[in-house]
């Protein structure tokens, strides 16, 4: 693992401390999350956060566990710290701060007062909503402890405020039951019931999002320390409130072996693929369906084109095709009309995606490929099957082969936007993209491709699939090649406008990465040429990744910030996604162009925003500051798939 550790230059210091931030996982798509610093910069941010029906509908228990350390003169030093609508932080612990690091996948703070030392470590248990927390006498002493729980239970998208109703509060042995949905424990435990009005969240409000909410003092926990070595520890758990999880310390401890373990799995080749292997970890999720993958933490749940997208990163580069293979039986049962159910955020079974499906294609055979798992792809040749049938007679929202030239076009209905491009401004889409998009078609050419290897291997008749892979090909060999000297983007785009006598359809050639996939795949279209790929390179690369829109082009924005429509017009014009860089590394490869170099930003990005992983987008313009969620599951999934590659 690589070393993630910060002393009093960062911890202690705003914004360096609230910048970077810390996540822990519980296997079942909650999570435990915060900053450097202790400071909760967004609404999402708690120590327990228990996913719902869907990873995505989270709900916010226990928000923080503020320490005062009750010193033998009567002095009290307070190391917690909030932000306030005011402008004014206060408590300031992160001050004391001398040290945060992240070890086997723990975080642990180490606060000095003087020659007394206290260290804090957070865990949560694996395939239970729970965490544990556990202070540590390091050197000093003897003091008090007081522990003071600030709760909420609302959805992790939203706030609470005080004129609503308080949360209902049961004292229990040890503890308190929380609105009859989440349980403390811990000792010498004092109910308040107070409403802290006014709590702050610096990073909604840069989001253009309600920052504010208010938080209710449930009551405050009390424990000694009275020698180094002793511990005064708190769990919060949801779910069967009877059942007590194992001591604190027992579950820090288990944490870390089990992580220790994943990473040993993995059979890493070096500390990055050690710190990344972990960090895919957080991403596979099992839930009563089986396994499945959260897109991004912290709002983010999962939709099945990252999950595809992901799939030979998280599973195949980590030792966890069992787990793979479960899932990928799981979303075959999905597949309507052809299409791959895109089960997203909302709940509801979704199929609005021109090419989730293409890369859940991918996804098999790869999975055959890699593992030899030739019973699996047996089980889902008709599926596959029924997948081309069902493109070649046409399916949801005009997505369709052409018979024309066998390239598949899709698009027409308004409001759309079905390409990974699908960002959208009041129901407009920002790219819609209508027409035949390079990616898809380059994911197309390659899912006819490896069908056919695949149907040939388990002994049934390829030649039709062999056909269509031909004539898809040739004609994205004649169609996509632009004078400018990249690829078009989309070719026959409807016209936005065109004079009397003008075509209606258009060859869309702005300089985008999407074109990437036509060299990179395993059953590219095209083989890749040296001059084109640096002039893409030139355009569109960054340090993290390529952007998605060259800044010389029209409609270039350089920066992913402000409200959701701001950050919406801009996710695609230009923001860099660091996912990219899978597809760009693969297709230099290819080249034999040299590729060494091309990761080392991405390396250095594991210490600087979500610790230990990759985020889900940048901003265009350097220094390219991290955007969107700190912790995105493509991003670490092709990050690590092209470093074991190399």
């Amino acid at each position: 693992m690589i070393e993630i550790r910060f002393g009093p230059q960062v911890c202690g210091e705003l914004p360096a401390a609230s910048s970077r931030e810390w996540l822990v996982t519980d296997g079942l798509g909650g999570y435990a999350m915060g900053t450097v610093g202790g400071l909760r910069t967004r609404r999402y941010h708690g120590l327990l956060a228990v996913a719902g029906e869907t990873a995505a509908s989270r709900r916010i228990g226990l928000v923080s566990l503020d320490p005062t350390v009750v010193l033998p003169t009567g002095g009290r030093v307070r190391l917690g710290a909030h932000e306030w609508s005011t402008g004014v932080v206060d408590p300031r612990g992160f001050e004391l701060l001398e040290r945060f690091d992240l070890t086997d996948g723990v975080p642990r703070w180490r606060w000095r007062i003087g020659d007394l030392v206290i260290e804090r470590e957070i865990a949560m248990a694996y395939g239970r909503p729970c965490v544990a927390v556990v202070h540590r006498l390091v050197s000093g002493g003897p003091v008090r402890l007081d522990l003071a729980a600030a709760c909420t239970w609302r959805d992790a998208h939203g706030e609470r405020r005080a004129d609503g109703p308080a949360p209902r509060l049961e004292p229990v042995a040890g503890g308190a039951v929380i609105e009859g949905a989440f349980r403390l424990a811990g000792p010498d435990w004092t109910p308040e019931g107070q409403w802290w009005l006014g709590v702050h969240h610096r990073e909604e409000a840069a989001r253009g999002l309600n920052p504010d909410e208010d938080l209710w003092h449930a009551g405050r926990f009390s424990g000694a320390l009275d020698e180094p070595g002793a511990t005064v520890t708190v769990l919060a758990w949801a779910g069967d409130l009877a059942d007590e999880p194992p001591p604190a310390t027992a579950l820090v401890e288990a944490a870390r072996r089990r992580n220790r373990a994943v990473v040993a799995a993995a059979q890493p080749d070096d500390p990055v693929e050690a710190t990344l292997a972990l960090a895919a970890d957080a991403f596979v999720v099992r839930t009563g369906a089986g396994p499945d993958v959260v897109a991004g933490y912290p709002w983010f749940g999962a939709w099945s084109r990252d999950t595809m997208t992901s799939y030979e990163g998280l599973f195949l580069c980590t030792n966890r095709a069992d787990e793979g293979r479960e899932l990928l039986r799981a979303y075959a049962a999905t597949l309507s009309e052809g299409m791959l159910a895109n089960t997203a955020d909302t709940g509801r079974v979704e199929y609005n995606t021109v090419d989730a499906t293409l890369w859940f294609l991918h996804a098999v055979t790869r999975h055959v490929t890699v593992t030899g798992d030739t019973d699996l792809g047996d089980e889902l040749l008709p599926a596959l099957h029924a997948v081309v049938r069902a493109h070649l007679a046409g399916t949801r929202y005009g997505i369709r082969v052409d018979p024309a030239d066998g390239l598949i076009t899709q698009g027409g209905t308004p409001g759309t936007a079905l390409t990974w491009m699908d960002a959208r401004v009041h129901g407009v889409p920002v790219t819609p993209r209508t027409g035949k998009p390079v990616e898809v078609n380059a994911l197309w050419v390659n899912g006819l491709a490896g069908l056919a290897e695949l149907t040939e291997l388990l002994g049934r008749d390829a030649t039709a699939l062999w056909g269509l892979h031909a004539k898809a090909s040739d004609a994205f060999r004649t169609r996509f090649p632009a004078p400018v000297g990249w690829l078009h983007d989309v070719v026959d785009a409807p016209a936005p406008a065109y004079p009397l006598g003008g075509a209606p359809y258009h060859d869309d050639d702005l300089l985008r990465p999407n074109q990437l996939l036509a060299w990179s795949l395993p059953y590219a279209p095209l083989e890749p040429d040296e001059a084109t790929l640096r002039r893409v390179a030139e355009g569109l690369l960054t340090p993290l990744g390529p952007r998605s829109l060259a800044p010389d082009c029209p409609g270039f924005v350089g920066r992913h910030r402000g409200g959701p429509a701001d950050r919406d017009a801009a996710y695609h014009q230009g923001t860099v996604w660091p996912w990219l860089i899978g597809p760009f590394v693969d297709a230099y490869r290819r080249a034999g162009l040299p590729t060494d170099d091309l990761l080392v930003g991405l390396e250095a990005h594991l210490v600087e925003f979500g610790l230990g992983s990759v985020s889900e987008t940048a901003d265009g313009l350097a220094p390219h500051a991290a955007t969107g969620c700190p912790f995105q599951a493509w991003s670490v999934a092709e990050l690590l798939r092209v470093h074991r590659s190399g």
